[in-house]
């Protein structure tokens, strides 16, 4: 028996916009993962001024700090209420554009 309706995702399956983003709801809670050097002592500071830039000074940050095994890299998880994707756009170029960024999710 075929079905004409159209197919609804699965609670397992991520809804998506026309360009296969995921779509998000805002405002939301936001995990946001950077990398940087282990020997980047203000890797930190560095990161919450560049997101306090574009989410306001007021903005709350909840941190998660991990390094690596070797020590060589350390990682933030920098979880804030989102207010909009255009938001996250902007954020996510202004890390790029980070030197002590060397990569981020």
């Amino acid at each position: 028996m075929s079905d004409d309706r159209e197919k609804r995702p699965s609670a397992s399956e991520p809804v998506v916009d026309e360009s296969g983003r995921p779509v998000l709801e805002f405002p939301c809670r936001f995990p946001l993962k950077t990398f940087g050097r282990g020997d980047q002592a203000d890797f930190e500071q560095v990161v919450t001024d560049l997101l306090k830039q574009h989410c306001g000074e007021d903005c709350a940050f909840e941190i998660r700090r991990n390094r690596s095994s070797g020590g060589k890299f350390q990682s933030l998880t920098v979880t804030f209420e989102a207010q909009s994707r255009e938001q996250l756009d902007a954020i996510y170029q202004a890390l790029a554009d980070c030197e002590s960024v060397v990569m981020s999710l």
